[in-house]
């Protein structure tokens, strides 16, 4: 039974996280390469605006905020996942190599296989997924033990081993393309917001609509898992074949993700550990802070780093890597 005292935190939590990404949504309309008046920002969007101030702001900032926004929402609830799943707080899809599968599989798709720019951003979550699910199959399989079962620690240490061979094998496949090609491959290893444009919302939005309300449905389940194997097996629990179900939610919501934006680390990472830190360690409690957690570190993130230097700033993915990596080491060594 989770203490009313509880929920009232996280409802209070959740309201003020959601004025948080408010606050820097409207932030980020005025702010940019072409400036917009704050004062023009609500005729503009009723429809009264001029033609450059509605192009500015429905065409190049709001599809922007938006992709980025569910997308650091998706790598947030992969992360808690992944870290449910495996009993391993340093757990997150950037870093042991699920976004580097994605990337792969992406570079592969985008350089041998040409294909309709209307199809191509519909069909990237798909391909990202079947990339991000055969380098998860293999971590998984490398790190699990028949007497012991699943081994977190081995996980962390055999995803990061494959993340470096899949970023081998990127500059192999990157080595022999064309240029305009390896731009834009270069770009989404460095974690830019390149899927700015509203198809892209349509093409990861479905993802997350499906899959953040099974999370939730299946949040007692995680609860369960985080205990030892005996006794969540003593309660009836299929251990297998609920890590299998989850393990492909997450994989599924990373590779929906990475596919719009590039290869972005450690959201998934911090997401989680600040929303547990918050309203504690139940998942039906911490989930829903840990997604908006991670969507307004990103869009923030992101309407920081492209506002620094004219006129590309700098990759979303950097401006987190630069917070996420220290965290990351921190963590490494507490645990």
């Amino acid at each position: 039974m989770i203490q009313s005292a509880l929920i009232k935190k996280q409802r209070l939590i959740l309201c003020i996280l959601s004025i948080l990404i408010l606050a820097t949504i409207i932030v980020g309309m005025g702010i940019g390469y072409s400036s917009l008046a704050y004062d023009r920002l609500i005729p503009t969007l009723l429809g009264q605006g001029t033609f450059k101030e509605e192009f500015v702001l429905f065409s190049v900032r709001l599809p922007r905020m938006i992709v980025t926004l569910l997308a650091g929402m998706a790598l947030a609830l992969s992360g808690a996942i992944l870290q449910g799943i495996t009993r391993n707080d340093l757990a997150d899809p950037g870093i042991i190599g699920i976004n580097s599968g994605a990337g792969v599989a992406i570079a592969i798709f985008f350089l041998f296989f040409p294909i309709k720019a209307g199809t191509f951003v519909y069909l990237l979550p798909l391909v990202a997924f079947i990339g991000a699910l055969i380098t998860a199959c293999l971590i998984y399989l490398f790190s699990y033990n028949r007497n012991i079962g699943l081994q977190p620690v081995r996980l962390v240490f055999v995803g990061i081993g494959f993340s470096m061979a899949l970023s081998g094998a990127m500059i192999i496949l990157i080595s022999s393309a064309e240029r305009t090609k390896v731009d834009f491959i270069a770009k989404w290893l460095a974690g830019n917001i390149w899927g700015s444009d509203w198809p892209f919302i349509w093409a990861i939005l479905p993802w997350l609509l499906i899959l953040i309300p099974f999370t939730l449905y299946k949040a007692n389940r995680l609860n369960l898992l985080g205990l030892s194997e005996p006794v969540a097996i003593g309660v009836g629990v299929s251990i297998e074949k609920e890590r299998i179900v989850l393990l492909l939610i997450a994989v599924a919501l990373a590779a929906s993700a990475v596919s719009v934006t590039g290869g972005i680390a450690f959201i998934g990472l911090m997401a989680p550990h600040i929303a547990k830190a918050l309203v504690g360690p139940r998942n039906q409690l911490f989930i829903p802070v840990a997604i908006l957690i991670g969507g307004w570190l990103l869009l923030f993130a992101d309407t920081i780093g492209r506002n620094l230097i004219d006129p590309d700033g700098i990759p979303a993915g950097i401006m987190v890597a630069l917070i996420g990596a220290p965290y990351f080491m921190y963590l490494l060594l507490k645990k």
